[in-house]
């Protein structure tokens, strides 16, 4: 054996590194690389073309709360595997691997994580799918969960966000999967009653019995650009109808568009949006103080208008207009008078009654002449 097959090896492993798979991430919407430092900084969205992956439930409730403190509640007790259904694998195995593969075997947690702190310096109880955790899917666990964090939204007064991940109601769980679409109803239900906000903020995807649920109830819709949002799929609609769906159906962009969602935000603006929203919703106070105004002065009552300003014109119609007035005065003195009224004029009276004493002697001194 030579002395380079003893050397050989030491060499190699000074000079070969082993290099993690997940240093860089590749964009399934530019396919472009991106470094794993990098895309965690911006919230796993792509910096080239702007495509939101998905994010883990506790990373997104870091982006959102304050300083990223949260606490979470545990949730009741559920009961595990009901139906002892089994395919290729127990339900109970699937349950156990999903647990390992999110870090909640030990808290025995599932698709949803609820947590409370302050957004903006207000309260706030917050309902997060997962949907590494089985897809999301809604079983009996996610529907006491939701039903905790709509409890404990009233008890702190506080206002309850809903961030749901999931493909649908767990088909593991049967029917009993299936009753949780109406506790959720229930549960959304009593915080309105409490007159408190509940925003939805549907992700991709948010399909199936959670959309037909409490994913659209929300008083405010925000949606993150580029998530599916629907109940069947599109490849079923297709096939049902028997008709091409149009580009983009069941997008948020397709259901803002249509006056679904209320709002499409991305997710780097995500947290300052919702405080705007909150502070419209729940702040008792204004944001600014009240000014008061001063009484309005009375409006005087308007005088008589002023005749114009004399002027060649003005004088010409003065006195035509006066001459006018003073002819249809002077008119019926000219005429014959009748009734009371007539004695009683002065230096208008008719001529004919006044000469006619007058008339008199003059006939009588005709009627002399003629007798002579």
């Amino acid at each position: 054996m030579s002395w380079l097959d003893n050397i050989r090896p030491k060499i190699r492993a000074l000079v070969t590194r082993e290099v993690p798979e997940n240093l860089w991430v590749k964009c399934p919407a530019c396919d472009q690389m991106i470094f794993h430092r990098e895309l965690d900084a911006n919230l796993k969205v792509c910096p080239h073309c702007g495509h939101h992956m998905r994010i883990a439930a506790r990373e997104r409730l870091a982006a959102l709360f304050d300083d990223g403190a949260f606490q979470e509640i545990e949730p009741p007790k559920a009961v595990v595997d009901p139906l002892k259904f089994r395919d290729r694998k127990r339900y109970t195995e699937r349950l156990r691997d999903a647990q390992a593969a999110t870090g909640a075997r030990e808290s025995g947690g599932d698709a949803a994580i609820v947590a409370h702190g302050t957004m903006g310096g207000m309260k706030v109880v917050v309902a997060a799918f997962d949907f590494s955790f089985m897809g999301g899917s809604m079983g009996i666990a996610v529907g006491e969960a939701f039903v905790a964090a709509a409890r404990l939204a009233v008890l702190q007064q506080a206002p309850l966000i809903a961030i749901p991940a999931s493909g649908g109601a767990r088909m593991q769980e049967g029917i009993l999967s299936l009753m949780q679409m109406p506790r959720t109803v229930v549960a959304v239900q009593e915080v309105r009653e409490a007159r408190l906000p509940f925003i939805s903020l549907m992700t991709d995807p948010t399909t199936g019995g959670v959309s037909a649920s409490f994913a659209m109830l929300g008083d405010i819709a925000i949606a993150e650009p580029g998530a599916t949002i629907g109940f069947a799929g599109k490849r079923v609609i297709e096939d049902t109808i028997r008709e091409k769906l149009p580009d983009g159906f069941q997008s948020a962009e397709y259901l803002h568009e249509h006056g679904m969602v209320d709002m499409v935000v991305p997710r780097q603006d995500m947290r300052e949006t919702l405080i705007r929203t909150l502070r419209h919703l729940i702040r008792p106070n204004p944001p600014a103080d009240v000014v008061r105004l001063k009484p309005a002065p009375r409006i005087a009552a308007p005088k008589a208008a002023k005749p114009a300003a004399a002027g060649p014109m003005a004088e010409s119609v003065t006195e035509s207009g006066a001459e006018s007035v003073t002819e249809s005065v002077a008119e019926p003195a000219a005429g014959p008078a009748t009734g009371p009224a007539a004695g009683k004029s002065g230096g208008g009276a008719p001529a004919g009654k006044a000469d006619a004493p007058a008339a008199a002697p003059e006939a009588e001194e005709s009627g002399e002449k003629a007798g002579d």
